[in-house]
């Protein structure tokens, strides 16, 4: 858009004022939430085989960091577009000779940052190319945050030179329309890889059901050697003096119960209904968004002690097999191993 001829009066408008800080925060907000969406959403699509186990286990948690971009990209990118519009708007009445310096400090900002983005971006991708680390998602990772980078630039470049039209398009326009096809196709993505938000609830059901049976077999475990027999029905486990109370089904309403059965003096059998299959695949070491390029997204800590292991069993290798599932009705047998769980002398 041409910029409009200052008048020769210093005046400040606090609308204007407020309007160029709400586009600030705003880009720098959607921007960061769409990068990091999109290397989250990356790094569960493509996970770095050197960089992971395979193993069964809920990881419900680990989609918390693309839950959260997701809704803050999902209400700010709107704001931002509002906001911006407003704050072109106001541009083509009489603006001050202070109201033009702000203008002008806001996009020669946006410039630098951008600028920022670009130049780490290269000098990350060349060094992951001498360490022989060019995998799919990096690659990936690269382009998103190139794209990202030059349509931001490109656009407050368009506009600090007061160009209205690229190529016979409106610049806003254009850019507006790229954005919005940018962010709603990232949105479906990511929605794909996740699931909907029934099949989190699912998986969240589910998660909680295995941590339920494992409360059940260790109160059994420890039934055991107390008593060095096995409980002959789950409501002997009920302990009013050792504050423990029998876990319920999260959907008992529907009839779904937890099921306990004795069938030796050593073995014992315990059944939950589940509503989907446990989730299983390559699950990464290092938390967060792996390895990541652009400097507002999360760092990896590489060589650190962050391990996201398989919830709800963390073992020394993250495996949760011996809790493996399909829909509908699993039962689990365990036979109790009197060297592992000897029996407590009498009297302790």
């Amino acid at each position: 858009m041409e910029n409009q001829p200052t008048t020769s009066q210093p005046k400040l408008s606090v609308r204007f004022f407020f309007l160029s800080l709400g586009s600030l925060v705003g880009l720098i907000v959607s921007a960061t939430s769409f990068l990091n969406l999109a290397f989250a959403t990356l790094d569960k699509k493509f996970p770095d085989v050197l960089n992971a186990t395979y193993q069964y286990g809920y990881n419900t948690y680990e989609f918390t960091a693309m839950r959260s971009s997701l809704a803050t990209l999902i209400i700010f990118f709107p704001i931002f577009l509002l906001v911006s519009y407003f704050w072109k708007k106001y541009q083509r009445g009489e603006m001050g000779r202070v109201d033009e310096i702000v203008r002008k400090w806001m996009m020669y900002l946006i410039l630098f940052l951008s600028s920022i983005v670009i130049a780490v971006d290269l000098v990350t991708l060349v060094r992951y190319f001498i360490s022989g680390e060019i995998t799919t998602r990096f690659i990936l990772k690269v382009v998103v945050a190139l794209a990202v980078a030059l349509i931001v630039g490109c656009y407050y470049m368009f506009e600090l030179m007061g160009k209205k039209k690229f190529l016979g398009f409106n610049v806003g326009i254009w850019t507006a329309i790229k954005a919005s096809v940018w962010v709603l196709l990232l949105i479906v993505f990511s929605f794909c890889v996740m699931g909907s938000p029934f099949k989190q609830r699912l998986l969240r059901l589910d998660d909680r059901r295995v941590q339920d049976l494992q409360s059940v077999q260790s109160q059994v475990i420890s039934y055991w050697q107390q008593k060095a027999k096995l409980p002959e029905k789950l409501t002997d486990l009920a302990n009013p003096l050792g504050y423990y109370s029998l876990p319920v089904d999260p959907e008992f309403e529907k009839g779904k119960v937890y099921e306990y059965a004795k069938k030796s003096d050593l073995s014992f059998e315990i059944c939950a209904t589940f509503a989907m299959p446990m989730p299983k695949g390559w699950q990464e070491y290092n938390s967060g968004y792996g390895k990541g390029i652009y400097p507002m997204a999360m760092p990896a800590r590489e060589g650190g002690t962050d391990v996201a292991t398989s919830y709800p069993y963390p073992g020394p290798t993250g495996t949760n097999d011996s809790w493996d599932h399909q829909t509908g009705r699993t039962c689990f047998s365990r036979t109790i191993d009197k060297d592992m769980y000897p029996v407590y002398p009498k009297g302790l």
